[in-house]
């Protein structure tokens, strides 16, 4: 539990910028965690909480204190003949956990496979794809308050989860670390093939029903190799922007200018406009200014060709935000936590 000062968060965020962090330190279990936080003389300045570090961005060195978590591991909690309760621990990483869980026999978490980062953002995060949230399957976790050291439980309500949102993304930012979470799963099948290029890939296999949940998994594992580029190999943090919800009246003309827009009516009579649509539709996929630039695959993923700095990525997200919004009226929001 060592404390060292200005260490380079380069190998910690998936965009690989260079930045330093004033403080830093690494907790690998929840035991660690829990006496950091009541031991440790944590330096009076702002704390930021770093996971798998896929879905930040850092645009100057941070000038306090981050924690890196690192604890590891899930276990079953209770089961019955239809449904599994599993704790998971924050560091876990997650695609880990969704294959372990389907290859036991629970499922509704397949959607999500291959999501990068651990299982502590998820929830913090609302993370979702093709048609699903976490919050889903989201039972409660235990998170940890820094300065008081308490241990609290948060169930759904709780959490206030929203689009890509909860309650650790607003009000109680940086003030709790996450220790684990609980999820509860089904035993009996339950497969959502409806949204997205699901179906089609699920066809291209030769599969056009009785879908099962690992061959669901299997259409989304080559849906994102085939669209999303590995952060190993070029820097990025998955979707950078949401897809923004405009009401029925802005939807209509919206379709009236653009038939071939991209969307889904919600349940609340809204309608959610896929970002990547009218990003590409600008003209912007595969576009570079220096390091940085547009995935030639996927117009909603910024990736960093080497040594682009957090600003340029920053920059170039404000660009194509400005742009959006002069054609189509829309204000993108970022998914992207930006420091």
């Amino acid at each position: 539990m060592e404390i060292k000062e200005n260490i380079s968060l380069k190998k910690y965020n998936t965009f690989g910028v260079d930045v330093k962090a004033r403080y830093f330190t690494e907790l690998n279990s929840t035991a660690e965690i829990i006496s950091f936080v009541r031991t440790a003389k944590i330096p009076s300045v702002p704390v930021f909480i770093l996971n798998g570090g896929s879905n930040v961005l850092f645009t100057r060195d941070f000038e306090g204190m981050v924690l890196k978590i690192n604890n590891h591991g899930f276990d079953v909690i209770r089961q019955t003949k239809s449904n599994v309760l599993i704790k998971v621990n924050a560091g876990q990483d997650w695609d880990e956990f969704v294959m372990y869980a389907l290859s036991q026999g629970f499922y509704g978490l397949e959607n999500l496979s291959m999501i990068p980062g651990n299982v502590g953002a998820a929830p913090m995060q609302n993370i979702g794809a093709y048609g699903i949230e976490q919050e889903s399957r989201f039972h409660h976790l235990e998170a940890i308050d820094i300065r008081s050291g308490e241990i609290m439980e948060f169930d759904h309500e709780a959490c206030k989860f929203g689009y890509r949102s909860s309650v650790f993304k607003t009000e109680l930012k940086g003030k709790y670390i996450i220790l684990r979470v609980f999820y509860q799963l089904s035993k009996k099948p339950d497969t959502k093939v409806e949204y997205g290029a699901i179906r089609s890939q699920l066809a291209e296999l030769g599969i056009d029903r009785n879908y099962t949940p690992a061959m669901v998994a299997q259409a989304v594992r080559t849906i994102r190799s085939q669209k999303l580029p590995d952060p190993s190999e070029l820097g990025n943090a998955g979707s950078f922007f949401k897809n923004p919800v405009v009401n029925s009246e802005k939807y209509h003309s919206l379709i009236e200018k653009f038939p071939d827009l991209s969307a889904y009516a919600l349940d609340d009579g809204n309608y959610k406009i896929a970002a990547g649509w009218l990003i590409d539709h600008l003209g912007w996929i595969g576009y570079r200014k220096g390091d940085a630039g547009v995935c030639t695959t996927q117009a909603l993923v910024l990736v960093n060709y080497g040594d682009a700095t957090g600003g340029d990525i920053a920059a170039l997200a404000r660009e194509i935000q400005k742009s959006v919004q002069h054609k189509f009226g829309i204000a993108l929001e970022t998914e992207v936590n930006i420091i």
